[in-house]
């Protein structure tokens, strides 16, 4: 494995770039849960000073990402399967929303990026890079959500994205699970593209509880 490296940016403070860098490492496993996050061994790997790396994970355990144990510090937030479901009920309640919403307002070149996306999620799944894979289901589903135009329901699934991602990630890396994502897909953009709520909202529901199932079995393996 690589040794973890901020990736540093002329538009961002160096406190935004650790933060950014530790919620990555986090998110996608790199960090398991809990792992303790030691503030001297960070700053060494990073090549910064410890302050920066305090303030992230204050940030992070305000993003429920990290957990300040007594006499231990902080460590990465276990998974469980009732936080899973907490986040997952609303996603799913979120998601049939956007569906449902997308298939009234949806213009013809909104169902033509959705379709792009779509096809751009089957072609990055054969690449087997969980994290291309992450952020082309990402631009699949924010196609719709921009659709709603809604700009409150928008905000609400930006506070759980994080969150979201975790979950997500460690579904994709699933590769059982690639050809029913791929048919879910397809049936949410057939959904909306014939402007059929009902159908949308199920197939909606349907791939949010296909997530579940998966992540709590994954969960329970892990104990």
């Amino acid at each position: 494995m690589e040794p973890l490296r901020v990736e540093l940016n002329e538009f961002l403070p160096l406190r935004d770039v650790v933060f950014d860098t530790l919620r990555r490492a986090i998110l996608t496993g790199r960090f398991k849960p809990g792992e303790r996050l030691m503030e001297v061994r960070l700053a060494d790997q990073l090549g910064v000073s410890r302050t920066p790396i305090r303030e992230a994970i204050r940030k992070l355990e305000l993003e429920g990402l990290v957990t300040m144990i007594p006499r231990r510090g902080a460590e990465v937030a276990q998974m469980t399967v009732k936080g899973m479901r907490d986040v997952l009920e609303v996603r799913r309640t979120l998601d049939v929303l956007s569906v449902e919403l997308a298939c009234e307002r949806i213009t013809p070149d909104e169902i033509q990026l959705l379709r792009k996306a779509h096809d751009e999620f089957v072609t990055v799944l054969k690449t087997g890079d969980t994290t291309m894979m992450a952020t082309a289901d990402v631009a699949f589903h924010n196609i719709i959500i921009e659709a709603t135009g809604n700009l409150r329901l928008k905000q609400l699934i930006n506070n759980l994205a994080e969150q979201i991602y975790r979950y997500r990630f460690i579904y994709l890396q699933d590769d059982i699970k690639h050809d029913m994502l791929i048919e879910e897909h397809e049936a949410i953009f057939k959904a909306i593209k014939e402007k059929n709520s009902d159908a949308a909202a199920m197939a909606a529901r349907i791939h949010i509880d296909n997530q579940e199932i998966s992540i709590i079995r994954h969960i329970e393996d892990e104990r």
